[in-house]
């Protein structure tokens, strides 16, 4: 089931991220900020379970555009990697924003080998490369940024 995010599920959810090894859950606090003031009604956290919290997923509008939304966040545990729920996560992403009416979907993610995983899994759903910053996260750590278009094909 996928489903929003509750203030209950913030320790989960830094579990999994911990067990993800993304970046520290103690970053968790301030990102959910925003969605649980509502200051900012067009974000997205959703969270899949079976039956507890098994992924996440964050997205959010780029200021100054016109439908363009960022996947800031998409974690699977490491148990349930390989079974089809980060797919299942993501397509339910893309299913929310095209009923928000927005058009293209941005994803960063490392140019590390250790993303070699990720980067194909944004491909096999459908996502095209965009482009390369070098040296964005450290020297020697590329941004690739992935993009899919969200509107209904002609």
């Amino acid at each position: 089931m996928i489903r929003d995010l509750t203030a209950a599920d913030l320790p989960e959810i830094k579990a999994l991220i911990e067990a993800t090894d993304l970046f520290p859950s103690s970053m968790l606090d301030e990102m959910v900020q925003e969605f649980f003031t509502g200051n900012e009604p067009t974000e997205l956290w959703l969270v899949l379970t079976n039956p507890q919290p098994v992924g996440v997923a964050y997205v959010a509008p780029e200021k100054l555009t016109d439908g363009t939304f960022n996947l800031l966040l998409i974690a699977i545990h490491p148990e349930q990697q390989g079974k089809g729920s980060g797919t299942q996560l993501i397509t339910e992403v893309e299913k929310r924003l095209s009923e928000l009416g927005a058009r293209i979907l941005l994803i960063e993610t490392s140019g590390l080998e250790g993303f070699d995983l990720t980067r194909r899994f944004y491909l096999k759903n459908g996502y095209e490369f965009e482009g390369r910053i070098r040296d964005y996260y450290q020297d020697g750590d590329d941004k690739l940024i992935f993009r899919k278009s969200l509107l209904a094909p002609d």
